[in-house]
């Protein structure tokens, strides 16, 4: 992985966000981009367009801190491409697109994880509250 570095190829690792990882940068103080170079290297974010409606959903229909961050949400997510995938929900959406192009999903959703973790895909979680791991 440092030889991709120091050679410059443009290998570039896919990770796929959930609401949960997004909705985690306003609730803990991470910086995504840091913690996704420090793990990763070279990267890539993507986000289903289902986990865009599900935050769209939220900002309109939320209540209080929930509402307030999913509107912030909305507009950090503007810097990263929203992928769009067939008609499903969002948990579902994310293990398709996961196992289409091997991508790392980064999520706090403890039943998705396992979802992922039974179809050996990669994932990233926050861990004590203060940086993201992979597993």
């Amino acid at each position: 992985m440092a030889s991709d570095r120091l050679w410059g190829d443009k290998i570039h690792k896919t990770v796929i966000l959930d609401s949960s990882a997004i909705l985690m940068l306003f609730e803990f103080s991470i910086d995504l981009e840091k913690e996704l170079t420090r793990l990763l290297g070279s990267y890539h974010i993507v986000i289903p367009t289902p986990i865009v409606r599900e935050l769209e959903f939220m900002s309109e229909n939320g209540r209080g801190e929930k509402k307030t961050k999913a509107k912030a949400s909305l507009k950090l997510i503007k810097k990263y491409d929203a992928i769009n995938v067939d008609e499903k929900g969002g948990d579902d959406s994310i293990l398709d697109l996961a196992k289409k192009i091997n991508g790392i999903v980064v999520t706090n959703d403890r039943e998705l994880r396992n979802r992922l973790k039974k179809l050996s895909l990669s994932v990233i979680f926050l861990r004590s509250k203060e940086k993201l791991v992979m597993e």
